[in-house]
């Protein structure tokens, strides 16, 4: 390991105290490489808690396969937004994921759109059958900008009240209910009038917490060091394709002199 990423095990061991379940990596809008989602699993099983997967869409059989082999704590589909869509996720990971292995992982689908929303109650329906799935994720920004919304209305009563709608279903049918999307200290508040109706985790763009950790008062610090910690994340990504890109620089000017050399 090196100096950001002992930096970064730092922090996740302070998240952990503070009650972060999970790191979070994504195929989907993040694009993580394997070789990324490596060193973030190295970070967690280090650190002592859970990995959590976004996925590239509700049937990426592949991904599914690479979630399998890695070993990830959840599984989050995005963009699920019609029951057909929920039937195709539930029949990929009951056909990638055999009975005993999906005993210890988490399935999950995100509800980001207006359209999600108005499907809410028939996709979790066949979410809540034998065989299904785990959970609902809340993606707010997402959900906001599928009506044309600006991105600071997150947090306001009109999409807290769609959040509480899909936990209410959620509680109803014995399923997760987890919200993410701008998450910061200004969704404390939001987050927890959520949780006296039903909430069992929220996520950073990179950490996943238990819902209970909105009840402690380091609750604040931790959403910045979990921002910290996307921050670092990032920091040693750079560093790291930066160092694969100037790998070869010696030897490329060596054969380049030879080659004008020789020509000549």
């Amino acid at each position: 390991m090196n100096k950001t990423e002992k930096e970064m095990l730092e922090i996740l061991h302070k998240l952990k105290e503070n009650g972060a379940v999970a790191v979070k990596a994504e195929f989907e809008a993040e694009g993580t490489r394997t070789e990324e989602l490596l060193r973030l699993i190295e970070l967690s099983r280090r650190a002592g808690i859970g990995i959590g997967l976004k996925i590239g869409g509700c049937e990426a059989v592949r991904d599914l396969i690479e979630a399998k082999q890695f070993g990830v704590d959840y599984v989050i589909a995005p963009m699920v937004e019609t029951s057909y869509a929920m039937e195709k996720y539930v029949e990929a990971k009951n056909k990638v994921f055999s009975l005993d292995e999906r005993e210890d992982i988490d399935f999950l689908v995100n509800i980001e759109t207006y359209t999600g929303l108005s499907n809410s109650s028939a996709m979790i329906e066949i979410a809540s059958k034998k065989n299904g799935i785990d959970g609902i994720v809340f993606g707010r920004v997402d959900f906001v900008g599928s009506q044309g919304l600006a991105l600071d209305s997150i947090n306001k009563d009109n999409v807290t009240d769609s959040c509480i709608e899909i936990a209410n279903k959620c509680k109803k049918n014995n399923l997760d209910f987890v919200v993410g999307g701008g998450v910061s200290d200004i969704s404390i508040d939001p987050l927890k009038k959520i949780s006296k109706n039903h909430l069992s985790r929220f996520e950073t763009r990179k950490i996943i917490f238990h819902a209970e950790a909105l009840n402690k008062k380091e609750m604040k610090e931790a959403l910045l060091n979990a921002v910290h910690f996307e921050l670092l994340w990032l920091i040693n990504k750079k560093e790291f394709y930066s160092l694969i890109t100037r790998e070869d620089d010696k030897r490329l000017k060596m054969l380049n002199d030879r080659w004008k050399l020789l020509n000549n």
